[in-house]
């Protein structure tokens, strides 16, 4: 998929989530102001967040698809990261404002009976935020999008928030009112709990995070069995957005030719591009080494502590 369909795609179904989450929202807050529930409205107010968020989202998507400029020779992927990093922000500091104004009203006494229409606003709420992280996370990973899928568990929070919101709901029309506040309550910690979990994510990214180790064990396994390679002697990879940059350093034969180690580090690239996705950039360092390994410092002292043990779980 190209940069310019799977920003199409990651758009449509932002905007199918925009245009949700204002019916929502509008439909919570009013509800939650008439039915005098502390609970929804807080839900309502959470609503009105992820608005802001999926806008945010859109922006960052289309920073993402522009291609390299002399300013960003790398290209603009980590758009999406970022964007990610913002969105966790919001979650915490909307999260914590719920908290906050839910346990000022525990202890002010001044919580009150909600009405019936808090409890079928809060119903709604669950099956459309079920649905819109399904479609959410079934498209992130499509195109490879984590601040889609990031997107998608902020709709499934929002979901178990409304489940908190209608316990509380419930249980205030039965005569514990106090229920209303605390579940304002447990709805600002899934938020927040959510939000520091995105948080962490993002800021792993900006931090260049290394791909997984299960897929550089992959990469080091399919490139030893290209006979001109004698050893991987290290192997490196960072995230960059939705896309990766791979480093690998391998040993062939002192003896060839430099047209032929070039041929056999082509060969290496197009191992990696095939058998790992979303591989935006492969370069690979030829070494000399010796054909009797045992003989060649280079085979057996630069070799990386985790390619050690690649090759020898692969043993």
């Amino acid at each position: 998929m190209n940069k310019e369909d799977r920003y199409k795609l990651g758009q449509r179904v932002i905007w199918i989530t925009i245009i949700l989450n204002i019916i929502l929202s509008v439909l919570k807050v009013v509800i939650g102001i008439i039915s005098n529930s502390n609970a929804m409205l807080a839900d309502g107010i959470h609503s009105i967040s992820d608005v802001g968020s999926s806008l945010g989202i859109i922006v960052g998507l289309f920073i993402a698809k522009k291609p390299e400029d002399l300013e960003h020779q790398y290209g603009h992927e980590k758009a999406e990261t970022i964007a990610t990093f913002l969105l966790s922000v919001l979650l915490i500091a909307v999260g914590l404002n719920i908290g906050y104004n839910s346990i000022k009203l525990i202890f002010s006494g001044g919580a009150e009976v909600p009405g019936i229409a808090a409890i079928w606003a809060a119903i709604i709420s669950i099956v459309v935020k079920e649905i819109q992280y399904r479609i959410s996370l079934r498209a992130g990973k499509k195109i490879n999008s984590d601040v889609l899928i990031a997107d998608a568990w902020h709709h499934r929070s929002d979901a178990l928030s409304s489940i908190a919101a209608l316990v509380g709901i419930l249980g205030a029309r039965l005569g514990y009112s106090f229920l209303d506040p605390v579940a304002g309550v447990l709805v600002s910690i899934i938020v927040v709990k959510v939000g520091v979990e995105i948080f962490v994510k993002g800021t792993n990214e900006l931090m260049d995070e290394s791909l997984e180790e299960e897929k550089l064990i992959k990469i080091v396994n399919a490139v030893m069995t290209h006979t001109g390679v004698k050893t991987v002697n290290d192997i490196k990879a960072r995230k960059h957005g939705s896309m990766a940059y791979v480093d690998i350093e391998i040993a062939v034969d002192p003896d060839i030719t430099v047209s032929q180690g070039h041929d056999i580090a082509e060969d290496v690239e197009a191992i990696v591009y095939e058998r790992i996705e979303n591989i935006k950039s492969v370069l690979v360092h030829v070494n000399p080494c010796c054909i009797d390994k045992d003989d060649c410092k280079i085979c057996t002292e630069k070799v990386s502590t985790f390619v050690e043990k690649a090759l020898r779980d692969n043993d």
